[in-house]
């Protein structure tokens, strides 16, 4: 797991696009804010030096194919599976071998109708939790029910066709990440793993991937401009 301080300057991303494909420039040229854009360059550079790293190739060698819903994976196809997510000044990469893997990380924030908007797109038995909860508590865990649902939306890579509700996670942020059905089947959860990551202060983030549980490698947190500064 590499986790990246990508509050840096814009020029790294600039000076960078080069090694971005076709596709990936496409992409970055979509965003209508330069800040969005900015976040979209830097850390699929840096997601290129990773794959890079593990591969032996040039960052700019790096072959990607996409899903039906736009997930990328390795081109040609290797045993190697990533995922990549990044929220405000935070990135994090999620490697594994041989299954699915998913990562998803969110800025903790206020959020306007916080409660209707878990009834509306979580199960009702976790917007039922996250609202039973003291006021100070329920935005850590709104963010961590969230981040838990995504890594596994991004896992799977079928994007906002699969709903929210089509699953549930354990919602409490102090409790051990788990799912407890998914399409409301236990064994179906329980062919995935899930865990939380702590990764910088007010933050929350998850990943998950699709075998029983690993060991968890934790990178500690990059600056984005070393990291890219480096041979």
């Amino acid at each position: 797991m590499w986790a990246f301080n990508i509050g840096t300057s814009a020029t790294i991303g600039v000076s960078f696009e080069q090694i971005l494909d076709v596709y990936e420039l496409d992409r970055a040229a979509r965003f209508h804010f330069s800040r969005h854009r900015e976040s979209f360059v830097l850390t699929h550079v840096v997601l290129r030096h990773v794959l890079g790293r593990y591969l032996n190739l040039h960052p700019s060698s790096v072959r990607f194919s996409y899903g039906p819903r736009g997930k990328p994976a390795l081109a040609p196809t290797t045993n190697i599976q990533f995922n990549m997510s990044h929220s405000a000044s935070m990135a994090v990469i999620a490697l594994t071998t041989d299954c699915q893997i998913g990562v998803d990380i969110e800025q903790i924030r206020p959020v306007t109708n916080m409660e209707q908007l878990a009834e509306r797109f979580f199960c009702l038995e976790e917007a039922a939790e996250i609202i039973s909860l003291p006021v100070v508590r329920r935005e850590q865990a709104f963010f961590s029910c969230w981040t838990r649902k995504e890594a596994y939306i991004k896992a799977i890579g079928t994007g906002l066709s699969t709903p929210l509700n089509a699953f549930r996670v354990r919602v409490q942020p102090d409790a051990p990440a788990h799912f407890l059905h998914i399409q409301n089947e236990t064994a179906a959860a329980e062919e995935w793993t899930l865990h939380d990551l702590q990764l910088a202060p007010n933050y929350a983030a998850a990943v998950t991937y699709q075998d029983q549980q690993r060991s968890l490698s934790i990178f500690p947190v990059i600056d984005i401009a070393e990291f890219l500064s480096s041979p």
